[in-house]
């Protein structure tokens, strides 16, 4: 009897065909997921810095509005009503 039989070959052959297919696909699916993930980290960092971006101007615009009092509004450094004057000569105690 021998162990080399047509049914034998092509099972064989199938099998070396399947093993061929998948090593094809495994290489594809690698490839697929390394691009997904690079393509992810970029995607955060355009979002990190567009993020950033908006951060910087919104956070410009209220210290702008901070520094600047509105109309009608006094500093508290201010005496409302009140004119300060320095004067040169120093104020004689009585």
């Amino acid at each position: 009897m021998s162990v080399f039989t047509k049914r034998n070959a092509i099972v064989g052959f199938l099998a070396l065909k399947a093993l061929k297919r998948r090593r094809r696909t495994k290489g594809r699916g690698r490839a697929k997921l390394l691009t997904l993930v690079v393509l992810g980290v970029i995607s955060a960092g355009v979002l990190a810095g567009l993020a950033a971006v908006l951060m910087r101007r919104l956070g410009h615009a209220g210290e702008a509005e901070e520094a600047a009092p509105a109309a009608g509004e006094a500093e508290e450094s201010e005496i409302v009503g009140e004119f300060v004057t320095t004067s040169l000569e120093p104020i004689p105690a009585t």
